[in-house]
């Protein structure tokens, strides 16, 4: 029996709804790994705004899903095997909350689970201009072993859609958990 590899995936209230919804479903295509899925209520706001998405097509997208204040949850726990999460898109006040291991819902409690278990956790903040606030909660999340990964487009892929820009991101984020990411970017090789 093949035991299937857990990543952890929360959408928060950022823009950008569009990279956690791509990763879901890179994901399902992905027979050796197993998603769980936590979405804020900000997050399924944004997610109908910006994608015409309802809560529970997301759902959908997830081999498990949890629900925001379920706190007893399974991810909840570091006794619960996960090769990490990523909390994408990340909102400030998401951030803020992981920073200062403020576990009010259950996604910030799954990342200070993946912090104290020295799990990977990757988290993309959508927001501009930072003020120092937002940078110093960054260098917080950095120093305690978390990965800020902004979802800024690499403009030397010469990519001619937003899908292709989106594809680069979640590509290179989902690489750093050993997904198999082929055919979702071309890795830069030099000129």
């Amino acid at each position: 029996m093949m035991h299937k590899k857990r990543l952890i995936i929360g959408l928060t209230g950022a823009t950008g709804a569009i990279y956690g919804v791509r990763m879901l479903q890179v994901l399902r295509e992905q027979e050796d790994w197993e998603t769980h899925l936590v979405i804020s209520a900000a997050g399924v706001v944004n997610l109908k705004y910006e994608m015409g998405m309802k809560r529970a097509e997301l759902i959908e997208l997830a081999d498990f899903s949890h629900g925001i204040n379920d706190i007893a949850a399974s991810i909840s726990s570091g006794g619960f095997k996960t090769e990490g999460m990523i909390i994408a898109p990340c909102s400030m006040k998401t951030l803020a909350a992981v920073a200062h291991g403020f576990g009010d819902n259950l996604i910030s409690r799954a990342a200070d689970v993946v912090l104290k278990e020295r799990r990977r956790l990757v988290l993309m903040p959508r927001e501009t201009p930072l003020n120092l606030i937002h940078i110093r909660n960054m260098a917080a999340v950095a120093e305690a072993g978390g990965i800020i990964f902004p979802p800024m487009p690499a403009f030397y892929s010469k990519s001619d859609s937003l899908l292709a820009m989106v594809n680069e991101t979640v590509g290179r984020a989902l690489d750093m958990f050993g997904v198999n990411v082929e055919g979702l970017y071309k890795p830069w090789e030099g000129i």
